[in-house]
């Protein structure tokens, strides 16, 4: 090769990046630009896998982390293209109910909406409003779905109605079903949706042959699907969720709530994935839930990830104390650094089109998508979405700061909660251990403000770094990764530094804070 061929090929490959067989970390290397750029940001497209069968527009997961995610932030992570995890240190019924509330934030045909009978009253009505926030009730002849349908409550018919109205009937003021627009059972959701808009009408009943509710489509999720397009969603236009298990025998009863929920995918939350317990956890679900599609983990080699996916495992969750509070590596002695485990772990897995998700490490979005580059389909955000409005928990002043708590599920916090068993099944610790070793910390973050502004910037940033890095999508990363066209550089402690702030201004930042 000419020397001027080597100039134009400098650079290290993936292979050649990690072949020292030392650890690495996002912070330890860069991607460099060697590819020519002939697109706008707007081009860039961030599809990818997140388990054999589920793909997202946006390849952003939320932990299950009981200072991350519930049903809040698993509806914004939703409805931007990502998913989120409701976490399992709570109780089946509590979990069963956050996976409840997403499914039924956005809806195509609402198979179980809210009916009430003639004989309610409008006390009744109110009662529904105040609880679910909305007062759009078809009545039918038995008050459930399924009986004749006879009319529909709405604002309109009880607005101007004064306190001594609350015993009255609502067969005396709904809007009758001879007044109403309705659709038959044999109506795809596309038909449904133009009869809903061109009538105006804010629900569409739907019906079968014998005048019995069997669904309705409400108008506020067209508004919705025209907000948020590339929203992640199931067959029957319903935000994707996920949710947490343990491996422990008893929530295989937790599962059993979670499915009936409808949710989407499961997680077994474990911090050592390699386990007998884990592997007889997987052979269940296949077993009984041969259609729901499951993430196994964590794992950081490839002898844990060889279990797993062959005991079934539709994706790999990897990482093992590089989380922000996370102090396995210094506490157990065991661990890897993520970025080296993203790397081995998704190059074994790719042979059986397992994608792996890139769990902990990820400070920012570059961090994000040095994990794309290694291999991973999927990010998974802690640190980074809690503190966030649609985070668990109460913000709090110190020093003039507005604080939201973020604890590690290792913690001896999390461990001791209320519903701490599954934090402790997490770390193989039993409920009666008279001794608890912490692998994780509690903390505080500063607000973030809400992910519906939060999230937008962070897809923003992910598609001007692809396009820095010459790549249109995520599929064309991996592929320019595989092929060695993507060139990486190992940095040095004053090249990281020289990367972020520095100077004069550097330090007074850091004396400031």
């Amino acid at each position: 090769m000419s020397s001027l061929e080597e100039l134009l090929n400098d650079g290290l490959n993936v292979d050649e990046l990690f072949a020292q067989n030392s650890g690495l970390t996002y912070n330890d290397f860069l991607i460099l630009p060697t590819s020519f750029i002939n697109f706008q940001k707007d081009d860039v497209t961030l599809k990818s896998k997140l388990t054999k069968k589920i793909s997202l527009k946006v390849p952003f997961i939320s932990s299950p982390m009981d200072s991350v995610s519930e049903y809040e932030m698993c509806i914004a992570m939703a409805l931007f293209g990502g998913i989120g995890i409701v976490h399992c240190n709570c109780s089946p019924e509590f979990q069963a109910e956050q996976v409840r509330l997403v499914k039924k934030y956005k809806h195509g045909f609402i198979r179980d909406p809210v009916v009430l009978g003639p004989e309610n009253t409008i006390e009744d009505v109110l009662e529904v409003k105040k609880e679910k926030g909305f007062a759009g009730i078809p009545i039918t002849s038995t008050g459930k779905i399924g009986g004749k349908l006879l009319g529909i409550i709405t604002s309109r018919c009880i607005d101007f109605l004064g306190k001594d109205k609350l015993d009255e009937k609502i067969k005396n003021v709904m809007t009758q079903r001879s007044d109403l627009i309705v659709s038959d059972d044999n109506t795809n959701l596309q038909k449904a949706n133009e009869i809903l808009f061109e009538s105006k009408k804010g629900k569409l009943p739907i019906v079968n042959d014998k005048g019995e509710l069997v669904a309705l489509i409400s108008r506020t999720d067209l508004k919705k699907n025209r907000d948020y397009p590339d929203s992640s969603k199931d067959e029957n236009k319903q935000l994707l969720v996920g949710a947490a298990i343990s491996t422990r025998e008893e929530d295989k009863e937790r599962l059993k709530l979670l499915v009936e929920a409808k949710v989407d995918l499961i997680v077994i939350d474990s911090s050592q994935g390699n386990s007998s317990f884990q592997v007889e956890m997987i052979k269940y679900i296949k077993s009984n839930y041969p259609d729901l599609q499951l993430i196994a983990g964590n794992v950081v080699t490839c002898n844990q990830a060889k279990n797993l996916i062959d005991a079934g495992a539709d994706a790999l969750r990897v990482g093992m104390g590089s989380g922000s509070i996370c102090i396995t590596q210094e506490v157990m002695a065991c661990g890897r650094a993520q970025a080296t485990a993203v790397y081995k772990v998704s190059r074994y897995a790719s042979h059986f089109g397992v994608p792996v998700i890139a769990d902990g490490g990820v400070s920012c979005v570059g961090n994000a998508i040095k994990a794309l580059a290694c291999g991973a389909s999927t990010v998974m955000f802690g640190s980074l979405v809690a503190g966030t409005q649609e985070a668990p928990g109460e913000y709090y002043f110190s020093d003039g700061l507005r604080l939201k708590k973020y604890r590690g599920m290792g913690s001896i916090d999390a461990m001791e909660s209320r519903h701490g068993s599954g934090s402790r099944a997490r770390y193989f610790a039993a409920d009666n251990e008279s001794v608890r070793v912490a692998q994780g910390i509690s903390s505080m973050l500063v607000d973030k403000g809400t992910m519906y502004k939060y999230l937008p910037y962070l897809i923003a940033a992910a598609k001007h770094s692809l396009q820095d890095i010459g790549c249109i999508d995520v599929d064309n990363l991996h592929a320019k990764m595989k092929s060695k066209e993507l060139k990486f550089e190992l940095r040095t402690a004053a090249a990281i530094r020289e990367g972020d702030v520095h100077g004069n201004y550097y330090s007074f930042k850091k004396e400031l804070y």
